[in-house]
């Protein structure tokens, strides 16, 4: 069956990554009919905006998409392409699997997990206050006036929501996803015991949710504590769920147990679209080098064969990436050898290569 599938490259090493993904699919035998759409830092000059309107209505209409990374500037200009696409497509979910992959550098050997994130509130909502605006200085009066505390007067400020729909919504789908993949247990991590009415509520809700899925296991976990876990033994949790940017922060630290951001893929899904991407970012300082890392971008890719309905391909896939990392020789930079693998660090060509003739 033919799929039509937005495709945005993105930018950095996003192009390459994505071109390394395209030839990956067309030798698993998926039949993918690209539909080529623009977003990043690039197309600024072109649209006066790095998510131009035609792009989102490009992803309306066919449903699926997957991009590659795109740059986000750090503490000025745009706000981040990732974002502004959640928030538009209500892509209430951010779903990032974890797993070992023998010869990936991963400091453990049977790390499988799935990372559940709510991804359209908390601190990413993007309600921000500028440090030195009236705005600020009359939200900072309120604040003090109300009697909730006292706010420097040079602070800037984000606001943390945190709302019954969208936290039942994010629980929902870590427990159904647990009950039709075979899992066993829900974790749901927070900071409760701080912050009592935004991560107090998400506690809450989570516990709720759980009552009504009483054959998944459940349990909490305050989030230092949690990542401190998470470090000394994995292998305890197994579907993990998070509000937005603890999320965030710890699908990170879970891709570093196994090899790197260079081998972790995602996915934002909500009820009528979605988007799948690699985790890291564009990499401007290696870009158009030949040097990236592809898996990540390759893995996403198999997620949405996985949504497609595609699942032999999808599995041919993974299995080609297996066979190349237990191999050994054809592997990128950012990857930590083992003893008996190739020293020479792999191109982003010569490791495509080698994942297209194992499919082959």
């Amino acid at each position: 069956m033919r799929h039509e599938v937005v495709l945005i490259p993105g930018d950095g090493i996003g192009l390459e990554t994505s071109a390394a993904m395209q030839e990956v699919i067309a030798a698993s035998g998926a039949q993918i009919e690209w539909v080529i759409a623009k977003a990043g830092a690039a197309v600024i000059d072109e649209f006066g905006t790095p998510l131009p309107e035609e792009t989102v209505e490009a992803i309306k209409e066919y449903k699926v998409a997957i991009k590659g990374p795109v740059t986000t500037p750090v503490g000025t200009g745009f706000r981040s392409v990732n974002v502004a696409l959640r928030k538009t497509l209500d892509l209430y979910v951010n779903l990032r699997p974890v797993m070992s992959i023998p010869g990936a550098g991963g400091r453990y050997d049977d790390v499988d997990l799935i990372v559940v994130r709510e991804n359209t509130e908390d601190l990413y909502a993007g309600i921000e206050f500028e440090e030195g605006a009236e705005d600020t200085r009359e939200l900072i009066g309120f604040i003090d006036k109300m009697g909730k505390g006292s706010i420097r007067q040079d602070s800037g400020i984000s606001i943390k929501p945190i709302s019954v729909t969208a936290t039942r919504n994010i629980v929902e789908f870590a427990f159904d996803y647990a009950e039709k993949h075979g899992r066993k247990k829900v974790t749901s991590v927070h900071k409760a015991n701080i912050m009592k009415h935004s991560d107090g509520l998400f506690l809450r809700e989570s516990r709720e949710v759980a009552k009504e899925h009483a054959s998944i296991a459940f349990d909490d976990k305050i989030v230092d504590a949690f990542c401190m876990n998470m470090v000394m033994d994995p292998s305890q949790f197994d579907v993990i769920v998070f509000p937005n940017l603890y999320g965030d922060i710890a699908s990170d630290l879970a891709a570093g147990l196994v090899g790197g951001l260079g081998i972790a893929p995602g996915a934002n899904i909500g009820r009528e679209c979605a988007v799948f991407e690699a985790v890291h970012g564009s990499a401007p300082d290696i870009a158009g080098k030949d040097l990236a890392n592809p898996t990540a971008e390759i893995l996403s890719a198999a997620m949405m064969l996985d949504h497609l309905g595609e699942q032999a391909c999808a599995d041919r896939v993974r299995a080609a990436i297996r066979a190349v990392y237990a191999k050994g020789e054809f592997l990128t930079g950012d990857i930590r050898r083992a003893e008996g693998q190739a020293k020479q660090p792999a191109s982003c060509t010569e490791f495509t290569a080698a994942v297209v003739r194992e499919l082959a």
